[in-house]
């Protein structure tokens, strides 16, 4: 296979892009590295497109491995011909490669292999040739008898003969091509209930068509399933699947088409589609896990790269009942100043000394945000800090973080290398004052998967997923750079270039020799050799150090680039300031971008970088995104009335709707159906996690904690408008 030629037509790039990313990918270059810094070989390819490039490039690679094996083990056997050969190298599936090599594989004794022992061979090849006439089945079957072998009658003898028959007939490679796309088709997936749960309320009695069943329902019903509350099968309409089997194997006429035409019932019922259900219903699963997967990884991505609230004292409070709210304060750089535990929740309720201790701690430290976590107590935590804020002379705000994952951070190891002195609670407060903070740098302390966002990410392959979730922190992280002399282990773990032991060299050659002062220094931590260098100098960055070019995402190898953008300019280094160049853009539209890329050597694509980064030096590509949804005030689900219009966040998105934060401690539900007036496709061609969104409410069951909303606008707010 023209891999190259294929990925080509498949991605629909220029062929000579494909060889150049397969080349690098090859060569030991990370996505973001190519991404970035190597647009003129791909033709600007972002990160997304290159890691499913590479994905697919491992699938045809392994692919043509598989194919080698088949075509060896076939070989070996002396029963390869030159058809055969052929078809299993035009193969363009994993299924298709194996299909064409069933017959072949060696299998475990079966019906068809104990008759062939029988040496019931030659009667199925007569019965199938169905050229006998003017006989009868008994008197061919007759010679066949043979009671030391087990076969004690010519009934016998046919039987075998038709359990050899109906293999041959269920490995036909083409036949089960086709068959599988007939219950593709028109099968029908089919759960029933074999004991009540109300979580698997809806899929009691009921059934999809295997073509437009939606991945969240197949993850639902494989669960409940697995959890043994239902009974889960393929149903389809055998006639057009056995017409097609009895137009490919049965001749009419002959005396053995009837037995022929039992083998393929047979074959049907007994072989083929048993083996075709679990096929499709395996695919349907990974179907609908690459979409959940997929899903996951598109929801991760805005909430890792929520906007910072930078430059605030802020105040974490961790709720809870009976062991107390643990309360962390941080300053701007996330340094821990403070900490408590206050009781204002049930059962003790000590709401006036809660007050005391954290107006105290608001004025000593002047703290601007109340970060509070979503867990348990959060509501009755909620009400109290609204409470406090009401009674405050200074501006203060709060906001409710999703705490998921913070109790699994505060119990690792990392949290206890971090702050040895708290204990894990107090660990778990920093972590939500943090989380508002920093989204990026606290999250990438947590495992994805812990975070809360997707659907059924426990039911998922946990490599794929690891994989999925790891490419997509990876991105962000380098997207964004990270401070050379502020970031953790475990935010320069996820640097191009870096692994875990190369990232606790950089931050113990900081620790050892004091801040870093340019990028060059890296070349003096162990183990950071020239690769690694390359890999990683770009997406690291130095606020403060003495070449400005340090605090950009400017590769070192293009700095020499930038001396002679400047003296193409009429510019001197020293006119590069924090302020940014505004009239770089408008100089090079006068030069013209062609020549002066030739003039600097390098390519248009990376000349256009560089321009942003001087025209912004610095930037953090956060900031051009909406500020978080702070509070001041409080509701309740009671409170909500069908028709009230508040403006919340989206938490999470999922195939079927996103749910949002309206400010009542329970998320509500925008169905798809019920986010635009006009179609789309899925809730993530209009809204993400992070979005700050209007909505209506449609309904409320308190009884059930279910709150249903529209983003749709209501005839008044058309006609308000």
């Amino acid at each position: 296979m023209d891999m190259i030629a294929e990925l080509s037509k498949e991605f629909r790039l220029n062929q000579q892009h494909v060889g150049n990313m397969i080349a690098l990918i090859d060569d030991g270059n990370t996505i973001p590295f190519i991404a970035r810094y190597r647009k003129e070989m791909t033709g600007s390819c972002d990160d997304q497109v290159l890691r499913e490039l590479s994905d697919r490039l491992q699938y045809l690679r392994n692919l043509e491995k598989r194919k080698e094996e088949i075509l060896e083990s076939i070989a070996v056997q002396g029963k390869m011909t030159d058809a055969l050969s052929l078809s299993v190298q035009n193969a363009k599936t994993l299924a298709e490669a194996e299909d064409l090599y069933r017959p072949y594989r060696p299998k475990r004794r079966t019906r068809a292999t104990i008759a062939q022992e029988k040496g019931l061979r030659p009667l199925a090849d007569l019965i199938m040739a169905q050229t006998q006439r003017g006989t009868t089945l008994e008197k061919l079957a007759a010679p066949y008898v043979n009671t030391e072998k087990g076969v004690e009658s010519w009934e016998d003898a046919v039987q075998g003969a038709q359990d050899i028959l109906a293999e041959e007939i269920s490995d036909d490679a083409e036949m089960r091509k086709k068959l599988r796309q007939i219950i593709r088709r028109d099968g029908l997936v089919v759960s029933r209930a074999v004991q009540e749960n109300p979580v698997y309320e809806m899929y009691a009695e009921y059934s999809e068509p295997v073509g437009k069943i939606p991945s969240h329902r197949i993850l639902a019903i494989d669960r409940g399933e697995k959890e043994e509350c239902l009974k889960v099968k393929l149903e389809l309409n055998d006639a057009p699947a056995l017409a097609a089997l009895c137009d490919r194997f049965v001749k009419p006429g002959s005396v053995t088409s009837a037995c022929v035409k039992e083998a393929v019932e047979d074959s049907w019922k007994r072989l083929i589609f048993p083996s075709l259900e679990r096929e499709i219903r395996n695919e349907l699963t990974q179907r609908a896990a690459k979409q959940a997967i997929s899903m996951f990884a598109l929801n991760l991505k805005p909430l890792l790269l929520q906007p910072p609230v930078k430059d605030k004292v802020i105040m974490g409070f961790d709720p809870a009942y009976r062991t107390g709210c643990k309360i962390a304060v941080v300053d701007a750089t996330g340094k821990v100043l403070d900490t408590t535990v206050v009781y204002p929740t049930p059962p003790h309720k000590k709401t006036e000394e809660a007050k005391k201790e954290l107006k105290r701690l608001i004025e000593k430290h002047g703290v601007t945000v109340i970060s509070i976590g979503n867990g348990t107590a959060s509501k009755e935590s909620e009400i109290f800090v609204a409470e406090l804020l009401r009674e405050l002379e200074a501006p203060v705000s709060y906001m409710v973080v999703s705490e998921a994952g913070a109790s699994v951070y505060s119990a690792s190891k990392l949290a206890a290398a971090e702050f040895p002195e708290f204990d894990v609670s107090l660990r778990s407060a920093v972590s939500i004052a943090r989380r508002l903070q920093d989204p990026l740098a606290e999250l990438v302390k947590i495992d994805p998967k812990a975070i809360g966002i997707g659907q059924y990410q426990h039911d998922m392959p946990p490599a794929e997923l690891d994989s999925a979730l790891e490419g997509v922190v990876e991105n962000c992280v380098n997207s964004v750079g990270v401070d050379l002399n502020t970031a953790s282990v475990s935010l320069l773990t996820h640097i191009s270039g870096l692994n875990e032991t190369v990232a606790k060299n950089v931050v113990a050659y900081r620790d050892d020799n004091g801040p870093f002062q340019n990028r060059s220094q890296l070349k003096k931590v162990a183990r950071l050799g020239p690769k690694a260098y390359e890999q990683c100098a770009g997406f690291l960055r130095i606020p403060r150090g003495k070449n400005i070019l340090d605090n950009t995402s400017v590769h070192p190898e293009s700095y020499d680039a930038v001396t002679k953008l400047l003296e193409l300019l009429g510019m001197k280094p020293s006119d590069l300031t924090m302020q940014g160049v505004g009239t770089v853009s408008q100089q090079i539209e006068k030069i013209g971008w062609k020549k002066a890329a030739e003039a600097c050597g390098v390519g248009i694509p990376t000349l256009t970088d560089i321009i942003a980064e001087l025209q912004k030096p610095g930037r953090d590509i956060r900031d051009e995104l909406p500020p978080p949804l702070l509070r001041t005030d409080i509701m309740s689900l009671s409170d909500l009335k069908a028709g009230m219009e508040l403006t919340g966040t989206v938490r999470n998105v999922t195939d079927f709707g996103a749910f949002i934060d309206i400010g009542v401690h329970q998320d509500g539900l925008v169905h798809i159906s019920q986010m635009s007036d006009h179609f789309i496709k899925h809730p993530s061609d209009l809204v993400k996690v992070g979005d700050v969104v209007t909505v209506t409410v449609l309904s409320v069951e308190e009884a059930k904690k279910r709150i249903s909303l529209t983003m749709k606008r209501t005839e008044a707010q058309k006609a308000k408008a």
